[in-house]
């Protein structure tokens, strides 16, 4: 199905994703080189919470995009308030509460099985995805890389 001419996006929007914390969601598991993390205990990761947010952000924003654009994140105003094991399922909700030019701003809430484990604000701009790439490389040539 093409996406030239997606629906139009509106404040109110809402979606929510599920998924069930792997030990590849844990704190341990961010990053094996960081070894601060390393005898943490195996809870839901806030780095991963955040992820996870961002991604249903995304899958909920993506009928309202062309194929030319995307979203990236711009700013994380999020709590992480309880501890979740491996093997509980994380619920998040998100709800577009205003549109200010590119930027997308969204109500946003994870819960496990036991409540509410998080809550806060997200921002997301809208991007044409070939000039952001075409930028990133300009930028990667002007460091050396």
């Amino acid at each position: 199905m093409s996406n030239l001419h997606p629906a139009p996006l509106s404040v109110g929007l809402t979606h929510s994703e599920t998924l069930v914390v792997a030990e590849r969601h844990t704190v341990p598991q961010v990053e094996p080189n960081w070894s601060g993390f390393a005898d943490m205990p195996p809870v839901l990761a806030t780095a991963m919470m955040i992820g996870f947010i961002e991604q249903t952000c995304i899958e909920g924003l993506r009928p309202f995009l062309s194929t030319a654009q995307r979203t990236v994140g711009i700013h994380v105003d999020v709590s992480h308030v309880a501890a979740t094991p491996i093997g509980m399922k994380v619920t998040a909700n998100v709800e577009l509460t205003a549109i200010e030019g590119k930027t997308l701003v969204f109500k946003v809430a994870c819960r496990d099985e036991s409540g509410l484990i998080g809550e806060g604000t997200h921002r997301r701009a809208i991007i044409d995805l070939q000039r952001f790439v075409q930028r990133l490389e300009e930028k990667a040539g002007r460091a050396g890389n």
